[in-house]
């Protein structure tokens, strides 16, 4: 069972301003063509401007939840595991190749996820690009923040990947051109000062409620947060020499930064810029931050917008829940988490609420439900319930019920087909915490990141009791906790040196990943690209 990849078109996108609705035909002859706008013809009011901009944001949506991209960062962990279930889920092998962390690169999870997060991200570079380009002899008010958004933006698309490919090439004009690839040091360079000038001569200090979801300064220094406690990893190519530690810590500890800053003091500075700018607060209970109305959580900093509209929702619950679970429509059956994923919660912590297990219900309804019998689903009697189970036997024959779920994101009650108005947070106030805590923790500040992490834990609706000490190990598990789901483990396991040797093991799961080589703590540049661009060279490794 393929999940439907849906490309978002510029137009279709344009949820933060107004829908932009752009229509298939046109009966004005004199209209200028979208395929002829030029810089030299367009941006002359801000309608046109917020239309383009539009279209830069419209791309985050192919990388949030029901995304290759989101499915390469996330399956490829100890978070989420798809096995075949019956006549479900075997793709070719896809969803294996990627969990057990298998790939090469011409193999079906390159061909499938990672082709398709390389043309993600690109695709939104290009039209940052030729947003940019087209703002250069603009004179519009507000052209500041206008371009600050822009770069922000196009520095986030190579943010990612810079995280999941290493160095790439770097294209900072709409021409179509090949390029060789700059190392990653270089690219964390680039990403690092577009950040930096974009915070200080254009984004603003707040969005009001009519721009909810746009950019601010503080959107700008989360991705500078995190990229400094990673400068361990991210200003390194490939594993092993000079490279990547792929069983170590690679940690902030003893790398530099723009000014000569300390890579892990910058990332403290960053992240109490946010803490301190008096504009988020922990949200008073943990759900608060993904059901539907999670477009008000004052965590919110940088968010990925969705609308509970036809093509422009969130829709992972279906790619999570049982066939009869969320009635009237037939949800998947496909996305689970390990035994030893949820089984690692402690069960006082109300986050593991995020993973469904034992007898099920309809998420709406709240009505028991069965499994199924002849693919449909019959009345409810105890002999037929549907139970989830913590476990699976194996990855390549499991039951209806086998595996715990992820359910983050619930269902929205006003949701069009399987299209929730759940925004997505790539950056939130919780893991603002966990970034200074860790960094802390690195200089040997022990004290103040475990004051750090037990605010954290204390929300006003307790999330859980507190730590009474910090080590990496609990800090991992703190991140783990906090961030299921939310496109961060890979990273987290690569950055601790346990993303090649973890096993699935510990869960039982026969058929799961074995330890892997070193190099694969980068992913494989797709052959694809290689033959569209001979001047890409591949990773090591590979």
């Amino acid at each position: 069972m393929k999940r439907p990849f849906v490309k978002i078109s510029i137009g279709a996108g344009a949820l933060l301003f107004g829908l932009l609705i752009v229509p298939q035909a046109c009966t004005n002859l004199d209209e200028t063509p979208l395929s002829l706008i030029t810089p030299g013809n367009f941006f002359h009011t801000e309608p046109e401007v917020l239309a383009g901009l539009a279209g830069v944001y419209a791309q985050l949506r192919s990388t949030a939840p029901e995304g290759g991209l989101y499915d390469a960062n996330e399956v490829s962990t100890d978070e989420i595991v798809v096995p075949i279930r019956g006549k479900d889920w075997n793709d070719n092998g896809q969803w294996i190749d990627l969990h057990n962390v298998t790939w090469t690169p011409t193999s079906i999870a390159t061909t499938n996820f990672f082709n398709g997060a390389w043309n993600t991200a690109y695709t939104g570079v290009a039209r940052a690009n030729l947003f940019l380009s087209a703002m250069e002899n603009s004179t519009v008010p507000n052209k500041a923040r206008y371009v600050a958004e822009g770069r922000t933006l196009r520095a986030f698309y190579y943010y990612l990947l810079m995280d999941m490919f290493g160095g790439v090439p770097i294209v900072t004009t709409p021409e179509i051109q090949l390029k060789a690839r700059s190392t990653r040091h270089e690219l964390f360079n680039f990403i690092e000062s577009e950040l930096i000038a974009a915070r200080d001569s254009g984004l603003p200090d707040k969005a009001d409620a009519a721009d909810n979801g746009r950019l601010t300064k503080w959107a700008a220094d989360a991705i500078l947060a995190n990229m400094y406690l990673n400068a361990g990893v991210f200003t390194k190519d490939g594993a092993g020499g000079t490279g990547i530690n792929a069983t170590g810590y690679n940690s902030c500890q003893g790398m530099t930064v723009s000014g000569g800053q300390g890579a892990c003091a910058a990332a403290i500075a960053a992240a109490d810029r946010i803490l301190n700018s008096g504009h988020y607060t922990l949200a008073d209970s943990f759900p608060q931050n993904f059901r539907a109305d999670n477009s008000k959580s004052p965590e919110n900093i940088f968010v990925v917008k969705f609308i509970a509209a036809d093509g422009l929702g969130m829709g992972i619950t279906m790619a999570a829940l049982h066939y009869c679970q969320y009635a009237p429509l037939t949800p998947w059956n496909g996305f689970s988490t390990l035994a030893q994923t949820f089984n690692s919660f402690d069960a006082a912590d109300k986050r593991r609420n995020a993973i469904l297990i034992g007898p099920q219900r309809d998420v709406l309804t709240g009505a028991l439900v069965t499994v199924r019998v002849n693919n449909s689903c019959p009345a409810y009697t105890p002999a037929n319930a549907l139970v989830f189970t913590d476990s699976i036997g194996n990855i390549r024959s499991a039951t209806e019920g086998e595996g715990p779920r992820i359910y983050k994101w619930p269902a929205d009650p006003a949701h069009v087909a399987q299209n929730s108005g759940n925004d997505f947070a790539w950056f939130r106030l919780g893991e603002i915490y966990l970034i200074k805590a860790e960094a802390q923790h690195v200089l040997g500040q022990d004290g103040p990141a475990l004051t750090v992490l037990n605010n954290l834990r204390a929300r006003t609706d307790p999330v859980a009791p507190p730590l009474a000490a910090v080590s990496d190990s609990v800090i991992l598990r703190e991140r783990l906790f906090e961030l299921f789901g939310e496109v961060k483990r890979r990273q987290d396991l690569v950055r601790f040196g346990k993303f090649t040797n973890r096993t699935d093991a510990p869960s039982g799961l026969v058929g799961g990943k074995v330890a892997s080589a070193d190099y694969y703590v980068l992913m494989p540049i797709p052959q694809t690209q290689i033959s569209a661009n001979p001047m890409l060279s591949q990773n090591p490794g590979y």
